[in-house]
């Protein structure tokens, strides 16, 4: 199981409704395509003050992807609640 699969619950689907599926399978490929992205090699570093601006940098682009991530977990849930809801009682 993916990352993406784990965050969006990809096996949780208790109607069997393709819709929720097709977006559950949806942000799951995204979260995944986030989680590609590369933070910068520290080790390829020369000198303290490159390494420490790699460093700063890496920090703030694991922070971004986990905030894109947690953005399209949110959109999911919430595009399957848009997909699941029924009618006024």
């Amino acid at each position: 199981m993916t990352k993406g699969e784990y965050r969006v619950g990809i096996t949780f689907n208790p109607s069997a409704d393709d819709m929720v599926n097709r977006i559950k399978c949806a942000a799951a490929d995204l979260i995944d395509l986030i989680e590609s992205i590369k933070e910068p090699d520290l080790d390829s570093a020369v000198g303290l003050d490159h390494r420490a601006n790699l460093g700063t940098q890496a920090v703030e682009v694991m922070r971004l992807k986990a905030l894109a991530q947690t953005h399209v977990e949110d959109a999911a849930m919430w595009a399957v609640k848009a997909a699941t809801k029924g009618p006024m009682a």
